[in-house]
């Protein structure tokens, strides 16, 4: 959990992103988080069954993992859920043959993510995608002399 040239990895090389529990609201993390990564060129496609069938920034948003098509490649899973919540997404990902997970900061429940990993997907727990990514083009930006 958490090894760091995954998430490197995953926020060089990932295209496209399921995000869990995507609001319409824009003072909601989910929101902010996913117009970041919009906006630094990734596809997002939103995952909750408030928003069954809405048209998201030109995405369709789906009630579970396991509605996406299979046509729709999926690089990860982004999850902005409560801890208690957590199992239900576990197992919606099993179902969906999802490989990576990636679980936002204080979700609580980490049983979840271990349970995940033993299942065999691969797993991010308590970081941000938007602060990760941000520290990544820090990092490769060129620095002045």
């Amino acid at each position: 959990m958490n090894d760091r040239g995954l998430v490197d990895d995953l926020l060089t090389h990932s295209h496209v992103i399921a995000l869990v529990g995507y609001s319409i609201d824009p003072s909601r993390p989910s929101n902010s988080v996913a117009r970041y990564l919009r906006n630094q060129g990734f596809r997002v496609i939103p995952v909750n069954p408030l928003l069954r069938g809405a048209v998201i920034n030109g995405e369709r948003a789906y009630d579970r993992l396991a509605d996406i098509p299979k046509s729709e490649h999926v690089d990860f899973v982004d999850v902005f859920r409560r801890g208690e919540f957590l199992d239900a997404v576990v197992d919606d990902a099993r179902e969906a043959g999802v490989k990576v997970l990636w679980f936002q900061l204080d979700l609580g429940n980490v049983a979840a993510a271990e349970r995940a990993e033993a299942a065999g997907m691969r797993v991010v727990w308590d970081r941000c995608t938007a602060i990760e990514h941000r520290r990544i083009r820090r990092s490769a930006a060129p620095r002045a002399p």
